[in-house]
């Protein structure tokens, strides 16, 4: 299972009460606005990584085929794209996690 399969599928699992939680952060905040769901966070989230994931590639791409792409920036490119992928995943582990937890708890 891929990344954006299993983050899709813990924001689906928690997106329902998400609800609560928007109307939780709303009052706590003072706004009448309501914030975006938690699902749909994650799922920017994950399109940002896979944004990166797609230009560190075109910038590999470039810097083989020669069509002027600098070393500097492909390695740059290619960095944000391992340390936003690193973060994703460090944030799914723990959404999992928590959600273990909250599971394994008896009321």
């Amino acid at each position: 299972m891929n990344l954006m399969t299993s983050v899709t599928a813990a924001a689906s699992t928690i997106g329902g009460n998400s609800a609560s939680l928007s109307t939780a952060l709303a009052s706590k905040t003072g706004t009448a606005e309501s914030p975006a769901p938690f699902s749909e966070l994650l799922t920017d989230a994950v399109g940002q990584v896979n944004q990166l994931e797609d230009a560190a590639h075109a910038a590999v791409t470039g810097l083989i085929s020669g069509s002027g792409v600098d070393v500097h920036q492909a390695m740059i490119a290619t960095e944000k794209e391992s340390m936003s992928f690193e973060l994703a995943l460090a944030v799914r582990n723990k959404a999992v996690q928590a959600y273990q937890s909250v599971i394994g708890m008896q009321f």
